[in-house]
């Protein structure tokens, strides 16, 4: 394949007769008395949910996600195999507009940016806010990109794939917008890409206190970012330590042993995400459209649902320092200070990590900083007006980032 070519979702009826057939025979474990959300998905939202999806049309949410203009096209990463990756695309009209790389985790999907797409490309808004190019990726092992068939495929490669596709659509220059796992892969970009990954947007923070902050006692809105945070971790991980309890544990040790459970089981798979989707939201409304077309998309993934979260284990054994000499991206690499790219970020209340603005400027250049009065994780889903709002002002013209993009400044 030499360049991009239009993509269109088409699951094979006969795999969908399979994940129904599979939802009819589901067994369930019983629950204790008095369970509640504490213990998990309680039984009787699990069941109601497994007989919804019994009897939902995927047919009729493959409609409605193919009316976005998505691609697909092979990029090369050093080391490794081509690989078929699939994107959405959407130009704007504007001949000034900005590229946006918008880059996903776990366990969301490119489903997260549909809902900003026509916000940011539209051309009925004022002359002098920015309207921007929008790609959003399915990384690999996720939807429907390839997966990858070798070990080692970390941060790095991550990285090079989204660069190289961004290179590959003409965008020499561009900006980066994520969360989750996208904050450790545009942070990676920014370090091994600063000529052409110019801006990066989070809205999720991951970084340490300053030295000077070690003993601080905080108050107010960082005393509660910090005690949300400390819940991610009693339930996410334990012991403060970065990424190695709870769910997380798992992911990060024995992708495999977890695969097993996640392709062969819609109900185990349904159980694992949709606990994330409603823990990790800030009391989100969720449909059960919503719901079923988020696990649908894990479900029908090119790679396997069991695939997504082998990320977990690369990140976590990559050596601190790389074969040729250098330091690697690693998870504490990615939170040193990177002074070549500007960052804008967003702190909401009921994401997984809410830190005080201090430590975020640990991280880099900040030019621009929002602290939301709601919002959760999933924060392009959630509340994408307000996303649009961080983009706009993040990149009006004459501000750092937007000068940093033109390339009207030295960084």
């Amino acid at each position: 394949m030499t360049s991009p070519q239009p993509f269109q979702i088409s699951t094979p009826p006969s795999h969908v007769a399979r994940l129904k057939q599979k939802l009819s025979l589901a067994d369930f474990p019983d629950e204790l008395s008095n369970s509640g959300w504490d213990l998990g998905i309680p039984l009787s939202e699990i069941q109601r949910l497994t007989k919804a999806w019994q009897e939902w049309d995927w047919a009729a949410a493959e409609r409605s996600l193919n009316r976005y203009p998505q691609f697909h096209t092979d990029i090369s990463v050093d080391g490794f195999e081509a690989l078929d990756i699939h994107f959405v695309h959407q130009r704007s009209p504007s001949k000034d507009a900005i590229p946006l790389l918008f880059v996903h985790g776990w366990p969301g999907s490119y489903m997260e940016v549909l809902k900003i797409l026509p916000l940011l490309s539209s051309t009925s808004s004022s002359d002098d806010e920015p309207k921007f190019h929008v790609v959003a990726p399915s990384l690999p092992n996720y939807g429907f990109s390839q997966g990858v068939s070798k070990r080692g495929f970390g941060l790095a490669q991550y990285a090079e794939t989204c660069h190289k596709l961004m290179l590959k659509l003409g965008y020499e220059r561009y900006v980066t917008q994520a969360g989750d796992w996208g904050f450790w892969i545009t942070r990676a970009m920014g370090r091994l890409y600063p000529g052409s990954c110019r801006a990066s947007h989070f809205n999720m923070v991951c970084a340490n206190a300053p030295s000077a902050e070690k003993r601080k006692v905080y108050e107010g809105e960082d005393k509660a970012g910090l005690e949300r945070t400390q819940w991610f971790e009693d339930e996410g991980r334990a012991d403060g330590k970065w990424f190695i309890e709870g769910y997380n544990l798992e992911q990060s040790t024995k992708p495999q042993t977890l695969a097993y459970a996640l392709h062969d089981s819609p109900v185990a798979l349904l159980a694992w995400i949709y606990e994330k989707l409603r823990d990790w939201t800030d009391s989100y409304p969720w449909t059960d459209d919503e719901i079923l077309t988020w696990v649908s998309i894990y479900y029908f993934s090119r790679a396997g649902p069991g695939a997504a979260h082998r990320i977990y284990y690369e990140v976590q054994h990559t050596s601190p320092v790389g074969d040729d000499g250098k330091a690697a991206c690693t998870y504490d690499a990615m939170r040193e200070y990177e002074p070549h790219v500007p960052i804008g970020l967003t702190y909401s209340p009921r994401d997984i990590y809410v830190v005080p603005n201090t430590w975020g400027r640990t991280l880099g250049n900040v030019v621009y900083e929002a602290r939301n009065d709601r919002g959760g994780h999933f924060y392009a889903h959630e509340c994408p007006e307000l996303l649009v709002r961080d983009l706009k002002k993040m990149f009006e013209k004459d501000g750092a980032a937007y000068k940093a993009f033109r390339n009207m400044n030295s960084l």
